[in-house]
Order: structure tokens, then sequence, then C-alpha cells
């Protein structure tokens, strides 16, 4: 499919909506059992990837050059909090709701349309040196996140973020048994170069979507 992605007309307009990374993660499971409780598994980043400048760098910093093994650990270190964070908030969702923590993967398709997620902010110092804001989204056993700087277009990040999932759940056959995230990041990169093309969100037409997902094989998602 060649020729570039169709945006809506407000995209070309003003400053490029942009995200500073996006994390998949498994949100781990509810308390083992055992004679007495030790708290639920921890989460896990099963994928990851920054975009540009450390997430909260100020916009147009490079790349720090003399130590990239430390530049790596710190978005390491970041990616994971915001892991954490998400983890945090999806069960305090559950929690109020009464939703079970882990539900089990349906037999029929999922529709992503009433997914849980939501926004939530990251003062600056924690753990970014400037502020960022989380669009998150849950779908059974994992999660979905996407850190924005607090100006950019929060509405679009969510709209991203439900057309993201889909497709990755079936790239990544995440609902399947032996999902196997953790060897295939190619196919989680080919969706984002697709979707979120170094890291700019788009305004993208359903022809698109459906386009693309007749050329990744994926059936067509909502």
């Amino acid at each position: 499919m060649g020729g570039p992605a169709p945006r809506d007309r407000a995209a070309g307009r003003g400053r490029v909506a942009m995200v500073r990374a996006f994390v998949l993660l498994a949100l781990g499971g509810p308390d083992p059992p055992g004679p007495a409780p030790c708290g639920p598994a921890p989460c896990r980043v099963l994928y990851a990837r920054a975009f540009g400048a450390p997430p909260g760098a100020p916009p147009g910093t490079p790349p720090h050059p003399a130590d990239p093994a430390r530049q790596r650990l710190l978005r390491k270190e970041q990616l994971l909090a915001v892991a954490r964070q998400v983890t945090s908030q999806c069960r305090l969702l559950q929690s109020s709701s009464g939703l079970p923590p882990v539900p089990q993967p349906p037999e029929e398709p999922i529709s992503l349309q009433d997914a849980p997620g939501g926004l939530f902010r990251l003062p600056p110092g924690d753990p970014f040196p400037q502020g960022v804001t989380v669009a998150w989204l849950s779908v059974l056993a994992v999660a979905f996140a996407l850190v924005c700087d607090p100006q950019e277009n929060l509405s679009l990040a969510e709209i991203t973020l439900r057309r993201l999932a889909p497709r990755l759940l079936a790239a990544l056959r995440l609902l399947g048994p032996g999902a196997d995230v953790l060897l295939r990041p190619e196919a989680a990169d080919a969706v984002l170069d697709r979707l979120l093309p170094h890291g700019q969100m788009l305004f993208l037409n359903q022809a698109f979507l459906q386009a693309l997902d007749r050329e990744m094989g994926i059936k067509s998602s909502r």
C-alpha cells in the first residue's frame, strides 16, 4: 500500500501531535494462593518503545551521546514506573466497579469500545524531570499506555490507543495460549510504525485502517 497515511486536515495545522513513549504491560494477577497473603503479582513490561528525547525531557532535547547505557537504564526505569502506575490505576478502577481482577479470555472476539481506561498525571520529578500525562487502556490481563506531554491532544491519544490495542492483540496473539510478545518485538514495531510513526499521532480514516488490517493479515477491528 503506497502513499502517505490519510489524515484529517487539522493534522497539518500547528505543532505535530507526539507521544514520548508507548508501553505494553501484563497487569499481574491476584494474590497467589498460600497461608498468608503476599500481595498481587507484580506487573511486567512486555514491550516498550520510546520516541525522541527521554520521556519528560524538554522538547528538542537531543539524546545524550556520552553514556547511552545510562540513558537506556533511565528510560527503562521511567517506563517501568509508568507500568506500575497504570497497574495501580487499573486495580483501583476494578475494585470500585466490582470487576474481577483478571477476567478469562472470552470465546468470542471482544469489543474495545467499553474497555476501561483513563488518564493520569505524573508530577515533575516522579519519575520524569518534567510532568507528563499518561493515557491508558486495559484489556483483560494486559494494558496499553501512551506517555504524553501535558499539552498534547489527549483525546487523540485515547483514540490512538483504541486503534493500537486490537491490532497489537491480533498481531501478538496476546489473547491466545502461549503468547510470545517478548520473542516477537518486530510484530509490535510493525504496528507502531504504521499507526504511531516516530511517535506521531495521526488522524486516520476508516478506509486506511481497513487497508492496513488487510495488509497485515489482521481481522478487521473496531
